[in-house]
């Protein structure tokens, strides 16, 4: 499968909300009239990439890679992966994966001592996507969401 994985450019905000609205059915998304000026943000940051798998001209998967500095570690940064999606009709072929590892090996190019991910999902394919993108579970994971 002939997949390209590139850094997104500003061309790409449609598909990547498509491709957010298979990531949760619940969670209301804006429009790309809306959402310009947070995109044109993100991919202008020095600490954000937003990488994209391309098929047959289309982006088929994404996920955010978030680099911090940091004064710990011997000032070694830290990466997060964020907002992983792939077209539900190409995932377990392998594409994910390619665009979650495009993150990973960007992340040690830029230093990180440890590259970190959070998922709320229980299902045992999922956990199992991320342990082949060679993450693995250990550490108890907290978070607080801001009241609603």
């Amino acid at each position: 499968m002939p997949v390209t994985v590139r850094a997104a450019v500003e061309a790409d905000l449609p598909a990547i909300l498509a491709l957010y609205r298979q990531l949760s059915a619940t969670d209301l998304l804006p429009d790309a009239a809306e959402a310009a000026e947070t995109w044109r943000q993100m991919l202008s940051s020095a600490f954000m990439t937003v990488h994209v798998a391309e098929l047959d001209g289309r982006v088929v998967a994404t996920c955010v890679l978030v680099i911090a500095p940091n004064l710990t570690r011997n000032m070694s940064p830290f990466g997060l992966i964020e907002n992983v999606v792939t077209e539900e009709g190409l995932r377990g072929q392998g594409v994910g994966k390619r665009v979650v590892q495009a993150a990973i090996a960007q992340a040690w190019e830029a230093g990180c001592y440890k590259v970190m991910l959070l998922t709320g999902r229980k299902d045992p394919a999922v956990l199992a996507f991320y342990e082949a993108c060679g993450f693995s579970r250990g550490k108890t994971a907290f978070e607080v969401r801001r009241p609603g």
